[in-house]
Protein backbone atom coordinates (compact mmCIF):
# COMPACT_ATOMS: atom_id res chain seq x y z
CA UNK A 1 0.00 0.00 0.00
CA UNK A 2 1.42 3.35 -1.05
CA UNK A 3 1.53 5.92 1.72
CA UNK A 4 0.56 9.37 0.53
CA UNK A 5 2.43 12.22 2.18
CA UNK A 6 0.61 15.52 2.53
CA UNK A 7 2.87 18.56 2.69
CA UNK A 8 2.72 22.18 3.73
CA UNK A 9 4.25 24.04 0.79
CA UNK A 10 4.48 27.58 -0.53
CA UNK A 11 3.50 27.74 -4.20
CA UNK A 12 4.44 30.50 -6.61
CA UNK A 13 2.13 29.89 -9.56
CA UNK A 14 1.14 32.70 -11.93
CA UNK A 15 -2.55 33.37 -12.45
CA UNK A 16 -3.25 34.69 -15.94
CA UNK A 17 -5.64 37.51 -16.74
CA UNK A 18 -6.51 37.55 -20.41
CA UNK A 19 -6.65 40.76 -22.39
CA UNK A 20 -9.82 39.35 -23.95
CA UNK A 21 -11.74 40.04 -20.73
CA UNK A 22 -13.00 43.57 -21.31
CA UNK A 23 -15.14 46.07 -19.40
CA UNK A 24 -16.70 49.04 -21.15
CA UNK A 25 -17.10 51.57 -18.35
CA UNK A 26 -19.01 54.17 -20.39
CA UNK A 27 -21.86 51.73 -21.03
CA UNK A 28 -21.51 49.37 -18.04
CA UNK A 29 -21.24 46.11 -19.98
CA UNK A 30 -18.49 43.49 -20.14
CA UNK A 31 -17.24 40.99 -22.70
CA UNK A 32 -14.94 37.96 -22.51
CA UNK A 33 -14.04 36.98 -26.05
CA UNK A 34 -12.51 33.58 -26.81
CA UNK A 35 -8.75 33.73 -26.64
CA UNK A 36 -6.93 35.02 -29.73
CA UNK A 37 -9.22 37.88 -30.76
CA UNK A 38 -7.48 41.21 -31.38
CA UNK A 39 -8.89 44.73 -31.64
CA UNK A 40 -8.46 45.88 -35.24
CA UNK A 41 -10.75 48.87 -35.76
CA UNK A 42 -13.12 51.26 -34.01
CA UNK A 43 -13.23 54.48 -32.03
CA UNK A 44 -12.88 52.86 -28.55
CA UNK A 45 -16.15 54.50 -27.50
CA UNK A 46 -19.14 53.03 -29.31
CA UNK A 47 -17.64 51.07 -32.23
CA UNK A 48 -15.35 48.04 -31.83
CA UNK A 49 -14.14 45.44 -34.29
CA UNK A 50 -12.09 42.34 -33.42
CA UNK A 51 -10.44 39.70 -35.58
CA UNK A 52 -10.20 36.20 -34.14
CA UNK A 53 -8.86 32.76 -35.09
CA UNK A 54 -9.55 31.29 -38.55
CA UNK A 55 -11.01 34.45 -40.09
CA UNK A 56 -13.60 34.97 -37.35
CA UNK A 57 -14.81 38.53 -36.85
CA UNK A 58 -16.62 40.19 -33.96
CA UNK A 59 -18.10 43.67 -34.37
CA UNK A 60 -19.90 45.71 -31.70
CA UNK A 61 -21.73 49.01 -31.90
CA UNK A 62 -23.54 50.89 -29.13
CA UNK A 63 -26.51 52.85 -30.48
CA UNK A 64 -27.44 55.62 -28.08
CA UNK A 65 -30.59 57.33 -29.35
CA UNK A 66 -30.30 56.00 -32.90
CA UNK A 67 -33.21 53.57 -32.52
CA UNK A 68 -36.26 53.55 -30.31
CA UNK A 69 -36.12 49.84 -29.53
CA UNK A 70 -34.45 46.50 -30.27
CA UNK A 71 -36.91 45.52 -32.99
CA UNK A 72 -36.29 48.69 -34.96
CA UNK A 73 -32.51 48.26 -34.65
CA UNK A 74 -32.46 44.60 -35.73
CA UNK A 75 -34.73 45.24 -38.71
CA UNK A 76 -32.64 48.15 -39.91
CA UNK A 77 -29.31 46.35 -39.48
CA UNK A 78 -30.65 43.26 -41.25
CA UNK A 79 -31.78 45.44 -44.16
CA UNK A 80 -28.44 47.29 -44.36
CA UNK A 81 -26.50 44.01 -44.39
CA UNK A 82 -28.78 42.37 -46.93
CA UNK A 83 -29.16 39.63 -44.36
CA UNK A 84 -31.44 36.67 -45.15
CA UNK A 85 -31.32 35.01 -41.70
CA UNK A 86 -34.20 35.03 -39.23
CA UNK A 87 -34.44 37.16 -36.07
CA UNK A 88 -36.01 36.08 -32.77
CA UNK A 89 -36.86 38.38 -29.87
CA UNK A 90 -36.64 37.50 -26.18
CA UNK A 91 -36.01 38.99 -22.75
CA UNK A 92 -32.77 38.78 -20.80
CA UNK A 93 -32.70 39.91 -17.19
CA UNK A 94 -35.68 42.18 -17.73
CA UNK A 95 -34.07 43.74 -20.83
CA UNK A 96 -35.27 43.45 -24.41
CA UNK A 97 -32.96 41.32 -26.56
CA UNK A 98 -32.83 39.64 -29.97
CA UNK A 99 -30.75 37.00 -31.70
CA UNK A 100 -30.26 37.07 -35.46
CA UNK A 101 -28.90 34.39 -37.78
CA UNK A 102 -26.44 36.04 -40.15
CA UNK A 103 -26.37 35.21 -43.85
CA UNK A 104 -25.02 38.11 -45.87
CA UNK A 105 -22.57 38.21 -48.75
CA UNK A 106 -20.21 35.28 -48.25
CA UNK A 107 -20.52 35.45 -44.46
CA UNK A 108 -22.46 33.44 -41.90
CA UNK A 109 -22.72 33.72 -38.14
CA UNK A 110 -24.91 35.15 -35.40
CA UNK A 111 -25.88 38.55 -34.08
CA UNK A 112 -27.13 39.72 -30.69
CA UNK A 113 -28.98 42.90 -29.82
CA UNK A 114 -29.62 43.83 -26.19
CA UNK A 115 -30.58 46.80 -24.07
CA UNK A 116 -27.96 48.36 -21.81
CA UNK A 117 -28.47 50.30 -18.59
CA UNK A 118 -30.10 53.69 -19.16
CA UNK A 119 -27.58 55.55 -17.03
CA UNK A 120 -28.01 58.85 -18.87
CA UNK A 121 -31.78 59.08 -18.38
CA UNK A 122 -32.67 59.17 -22.06
CA UNK A 123 -36.14 58.31 -23.25
CA UNK A 124 -34.77 55.00 -24.57
CA UNK A 125 -31.85 52.97 -23.23
CA UNK A 126 -28.70 52.53 -25.33
CA UNK A 127 -28.72 49.38 -27.46
CA UNK A 128 -25.78 47.05 -27.99
CA UNK A 129 -25.41 45.27 -31.33
CA UNK A 130 -22.82 42.47 -31.58
CA UNK A 131 -22.14 40.53 -34.79
CA UNK A 132 -19.99 37.36 -34.83
CA UNK A 133 -19.31 35.93 -38.28
CA UNK A 134 -16.87 34.19 -40.64
CA UNK A 135 -16.72 33.11 -44.31
CA UNK A 136 -19.24 30.56 -45.57
CA UNK A 137 -18.11 26.95 -45.27
CA UNK A 138 -16.59 27.27 -41.80
CA UNK A 139 -19.60 26.30 -39.72
CA UNK A 140 -17.39 24.85 -36.95
CA UNK A 141 -16.51 28.45 -36.12
CA UNK A 142 -20.00 28.77 -34.63
CA UNK A 143 -18.28 27.59 -31.43
CA UNK A 144 -16.40 30.90 -31.39
CA UNK A 145 -19.43 32.97 -32.41
CA UNK A 146 -21.80 31.55 -29.80
CA UNK A 147 -19.25 31.64 -26.99
CA UNK A 148 -18.30 35.24 -27.80
CA UNK A 149 -21.91 36.45 -27.83
CA UNK A 150 -22.79 34.47 -24.71
CA UNK A 151 -19.93 36.14 -22.83
CA UNK A 152 -21.63 39.53 -23.03
CA UNK A 153 -22.89 40.77 -19.65
CA UNK A 154 -25.04 43.93 -20.09
CA UNK A 155 -24.71 44.82 -16.38
CA UNK A 156 -22.50 43.87 -13.45
CA UNK A 157 -25.26 41.64 -12.07
CA UNK A 158 -25.30 39.67 -15.32
CA UNK A 159 -21.71 38.50 -14.71
CA UNK A 160 -23.20 36.04 -12.21
CA UNK A 161 -25.94 34.60 -14.36
CA UNK A 162 -26.10 32.48 -17.53
CA UNK A 163 -25.24 34.46 -20.63
CA UNK A 164 -27.85 35.76 -23.09
CA UNK A 165 -27.38 33.01 -25.69
CA UNK A 166 -27.82 30.28 -23.07
CA UNK A 167 -30.94 32.01 -21.73
CA UNK A 168 -32.41 32.15 -25.24
CA UNK A 169 -31.48 28.65 -26.41
CA UNK A 170 -32.04 26.82 -23.11
CA UNK A 171 -35.09 28.10 -21.17
CA UNK A 172 -34.60 27.35 -17.48
CA UNK A 173 -38.16 26.30 -16.70
CA UNK A 174 -40.11 26.60 -13.47
CA UNK A 175 -38.70 26.60 -9.97
CA UNK A 176 -39.01 23.29 -8.15
CA UNK A 177 -38.04 22.16 -4.69
CA UNK A 178 -35.23 19.61 -4.55
CA UNK A 179 -33.17 18.10 -1.69
CA UNK A 180 -29.53 19.06 -1.35
CA UNK A 181 -26.64 16.64 -0.95
CA UNK A 182 -24.53 16.11 2.12
CA UNK A 183 -27.04 14.83 4.65
CA UNK A 184 -27.81 18.33 5.94
CA UNK A 185 -31.58 17.88 5.62
CA UNK A 186 -31.85 20.91 3.34
CA UNK A 187 -34.03 21.58 0.32
CA UNK A 188 -33.82 24.43 -2.13
CA UNK A 189 -35.54 25.87 -5.18
CA UNK A 190 -33.80 25.15 -8.48
CA UNK A 191 -35.18 25.63 -11.97
CA UNK A 192 -36.24 22.39 -13.58
CA UNK A 193 -33.86 22.48 -16.56
CA UNK A 194 -30.83 24.02 -14.88
CA UNK A 195 -28.80 20.81 -14.54
CA UNK A 196 -29.25 19.95 -18.23
CA UNK A 197 -28.61 23.53 -19.33
CA UNK A 198 -25.50 23.89 -17.19
CA UNK A 199 -24.07 20.69 -18.66
CA UNK A 200 -24.87 21.93 -22.16
CA UNK A 201 -22.82 25.09 -21.54
CA UNK A 202 -19.95 23.02 -20.16
CA UNK A 203 -19.85 20.70 -23.17
CA UNK A 204 -20.10 23.60 -25.61
CA UNK A 205 -17.23 25.48 -23.97
CA UNK A 206 -15.20 22.27 -23.76
CA UNK A 207 -15.54 21.72 -27.52
CA UNK A 208 -14.21 25.24 -28.01
CA UNK A 209 -11.36 24.56 -25.57
CA UNK A 210 -10.24 21.51 -27.55
CA UNK A 211 -9.50 23.79 -30.53
CA UNK A 212 -6.68 25.32 -28.45
CA UNK A 213 -4.91 22.07 -27.51
CA UNK A 214 -2.00 22.74 -29.87
CA UNK A 215 -2.13 26.50 -29.38
CA UNK A 216 0.21 28.75 -27.35
CA UNK A 217 -3.01 30.24 -25.95
CA UNK A 218 -4.05 26.99 -24.22
CA UNK A 219 -3.54 28.21 -20.65
CA UNK A 220 -5.59 31.37 -21.23
CA UNK A 221 -8.28 29.32 -23.00
CA UNK A 222 -8.40 26.88 -20.10
CA UNK A 223 -8.85 29.71 -17.61
CA UNK A 224 -11.62 31.18 -19.75
CA UNK A 225 -13.33 27.76 -19.88
CA UNK A 226 -13.57 27.58 -16.08
CA UNK A 227 -14.64 31.20 -15.78
CA UNK A 228 -17.45 30.58 -18.26
CA UNK A 229 -18.68 27.67 -16.13
CA UNK A 230 -18.43 29.75 -12.96
CA UNK A 231 -20.50 32.56 -14.46
CA UNK A 232 -23.13 30.19 -15.85
CA UNK A 233 -23.38 28.24 -12.58
CA UNK A 234 -23.57 31.00 -10.00
CA UNK A 235 -27.21 31.99 -10.28
CA UNK A 236 -28.32 28.41 -10.87
CA UNK A 237 -27.04 27.32 -7.43
CA UNK A 238 -26.79 30.61 -5.52
CA UNK A 239 -29.70 29.87 -3.17
CA UNK A 240 -28.54 26.32 -2.59
CA UNK A 241 -24.95 27.42 -1.90
CA UNK A 242 -26.14 30.10 0.52
CA UNK A 243 -28.29 27.62 2.44
CA UNK A 244 -25.35 25.24 2.76
CA UNK A 245 -23.05 28.06 3.86
CA UNK A 246 -25.56 29.15 6.49
CA UNK A 247 -26.00 25.58 7.74
CA UNK A 248 -22.22 25.35 8.12
CA UNK A 249 -22.30 28.45 10.37
CA UNK A 250 -20.67 30.84 7.98
CA UNK A 251 -19.16 33.86 9.78
CA UNK A 252 -21.27 36.98 9.70
CA UNK A 253 -18.25 39.15 9.02
CA UNK A 254 -14.88 38.59 7.41
CA UNK A 255 -13.27 41.55 9.14
CA UNK A 256 -9.74 40.46 9.96
CA UNK A 257 -8.77 39.83 13.57
CA UNK A 258 -7.56 36.86 15.62
CA UNK A 259 -11.01 35.57 16.62
CA UNK A 260 -12.60 36.28 13.26
CA UNK A 261 -9.71 34.68 11.39
CA UNK A 262 -10.23 31.51 13.41
CA UNK A 263 -13.95 31.53 12.61
CA UNK A 264 -13.27 32.04 8.90
CA UNK A 265 -10.74 29.20 8.81
CA UNK A 266 -13.14 26.89 10.67
CA UNK A 267 -15.99 27.69 8.25
CA UNK A 268 -13.82 27.16 5.18
CA UNK A 269 -12.74 23.81 6.64
CA UNK A 270 -16.36 22.79 7.25
CA UNK A 271 -17.21 23.65 3.64
CA UNK A 272 -14.21 21.60 2.53
CA UNK A 273 -15.31 18.61 4.60
CA UNK A 274 -18.75 18.91 3.02
CA UNK A 275 -17.48 18.48 -0.57
CA UNK A 276 -14.84 15.93 0.41
CA UNK A 277 -17.69 13.56 1.30
CA UNK A 278 -19.05 13.59 -2.26
CA UNK A 279 -18.89 10.49 -4.42
CA UNK A 280 -15.90 10.73 -6.73
CA UNK A 281 -17.09 10.54 -10.31
CA UNK A 282 -15.52 11.23 -13.67
CA UNK A 283 -16.79 10.95 -17.21
CA UNK A 284 -13.87 10.82 -19.60
CA UNK A 285 -16.18 11.24 -22.59
CA UNK A 286 -16.59 14.92 -23.26
CA UNK A 287 -15.70 17.57 -20.71
CA UNK A 288 -15.24 15.31 -17.65
CA UNK A 289 -16.90 18.08 -15.58
CA UNK A 290 -20.08 17.33 -13.60
CA UNK A 291 -22.25 20.45 -13.61
CA UNK A 292 -22.67 22.15 -10.25
CA UNK A 293 -26.45 21.73 -10.11
CA UNK A 294 -26.00 17.97 -10.23
CA UNK A 295 -23.04 18.13 -7.85
CA UNK A 296 -24.88 20.09 -5.18
CA UNK A 297 -28.10 18.05 -5.39
CA UNK A 298 -26.64 14.57 -5.89
CA UNK A 299 -23.33 14.84 -4.04
CA UNK A 300 -21.03 13.67 -6.81
CA UNK A 301 -18.31 15.01 -9.05
CA UNK A 302 -14.63 15.11 -9.85
CA UNK A 303 -11.99 17.37 -8.38
CA UNK A 304 -12.73 20.43 -10.54
CA UNK A 305 -16.51 20.25 -9.96
CA UNK A 306 -15.97 19.98 -6.21
CA UNK A 307 -13.34 22.71 -6.12
CA UNK A 308 -15.57 25.18 -7.98
CA UNK A 309 -18.62 24.28 -5.88
CA UNK A 310 -16.58 24.74 -2.71
CA UNK A 311 -15.36 28.12 -4.00
CA UNK A 312 -18.95 29.29 -4.59
CA UNK A 313 -20.08 28.14 -1.13
CA UNK A 314 -17.13 29.93 0.47
CA UNK A 315 -17.80 33.06 -1.61
CA UNK A 316 -21.31 33.22 -0.11
CA UNK A 317 -19.58 34.40 3.07
CA UNK A 318 -17.73 37.11 1.11
CA UNK A 319 -14.49 35.17 1.43
CA UNK A 320 -12.37 35.36 -1.76
CA UNK A 321 -12.16 31.88 -3.26
CA UNK A 322 -10.81 30.41 -6.50
CA UNK A 323 -9.43 27.15 -7.90
CA UNK A 324 -6.13 25.76 -9.19
CA UNK A 325 -5.98 23.16 -11.96
CA UNK A 326 -3.35 20.84 -13.37
CA UNK A 327 -3.44 19.15 -16.74
CA UNK A 328 -0.32 17.18 -15.79
CA UNK A 329 -1.89 15.74 -12.64
CA UNK A 330 -5.43 15.69 -14.04
CA UNK A 331 -6.55 17.30 -10.81
CA UNK A 332 -7.98 20.47 -9.30
CA UNK A 333 -8.09 22.08 -5.85
CA UNK A 334 -9.73 25.03 -4.18
CA UNK A 335 -8.12 28.29 -3.09
CA UNK A 336 -9.09 30.76 -0.37
CA UNK A 337 -7.53 34.13 0.42
CA UNK A 338 -7.50 33.68 4.20
CA UNK A 339 -4.90 33.44 6.97
CA UNK A 340 -3.87 29.99 8.12
CA UNK A 341 -1.05 27.46 7.92
CA UNK A 342 -0.41 25.34 4.86
CA UNK A 343 0.37 25.25 1.18
CA UNK A 344 -0.26 28.47 -0.71
CA UNK A 345 -0.56 29.65 -4.28
CA UNK A 346 0.83 33.12 -4.93
CA UNK A 347 -1.37 34.87 -7.50
CA UNK A 348 -2.22 38.50 -8.21
CA UNK A 349 -0.29 39.55 -5.12
CA UNK A 350 -2.33 37.29 -2.83
CA UNK A 351 -1.25 34.10 -1.07
CA UNK A 352 -4.14 31.68 -1.58
CA UNK A 353 -4.50 28.79 0.88
CA UNK A 354 -4.86 25.48 -0.97
CA UNK A 355 -7.87 23.19 -0.38
CA UNK A 356 -7.79 19.52 -1.44
CA UNK A 357 -11.41 18.52 -2.15
CA UNK A 358 -11.12 14.79 -2.93
CA UNK A 359 -9.16 13.50 0.08
CA UNK A 360 -10.16 13.73 3.74
CA UNK A 361 -7.44 16.18 4.80
CA UNK A 362 -7.38 19.64 6.37
CA UNK A 363 -7.14 22.79 4.34
CA UNK A 364 -3.55 23.67 3.47
CA UNK A 365 -2.43 20.07 2.93
CA UNK A 366 -1.46 18.76 -0.48
CA UNK A 367 -0.29 15.30 -1.47
CA UNK A 368 3.44 15.09 -2.13
CA UNK A 369 3.18 13.53 -5.57
CA UNK A 370 1.05 16.47 -6.80
CA UNK A 371 3.17 19.22 -5.33
CA UNK A 372 5.29 20.49 -8.23
CA UNK A 373 4.31 24.18 -8.70
CA UNK A 374 5.30 24.07 -12.37
CA UNK A 375 2.29 21.84 -13.11
CA UNK A 376 -0.42 24.06 -11.55
CA UNK A 377 -2.43 26.95 -12.95
CA UNK A 378 -4.42 29.41 -10.88
CA UNK A 379 -7.95 30.35 -11.97
CA UNK A 380 -9.15 33.50 -10.20
CA UNK A 381 -12.83 34.22 -10.76
CA UNK A 382 -13.45 37.69 -9.36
Amino acid sequence: MKLKLYLLLLFFIPAFLSANQLYFATWGFSLYLPIGYEFVEGNALDRFSFRGPSETMFDMTVHNGTYQNIKEMMQDISHRLGNTGDTSFFEYGGKAAAIMELRFGNMTGWGLGIELENTYGRANPPLLLALAYAPVGKEYLNLFHISALNSIAPTLMDTRRPGPIMEFAYPRGELREVPLAGGLGLTTMIREHDAFNAQALIEQEFRLLTLYLASPYLQDAWIRYYRAIYRDSWDRIANAALQIAQSLNMPSSTTRGTETDANVLAFVQRALTFVQAFQFERNLEGSDFINLVTAITEGRGGSDSRAMLWAIIVAQANIPAAIMVSRHYSHAMGLAAIPGPGARLEAEGVGWLVAETTANVDIGLIVADKSDPAHWLGVIFE
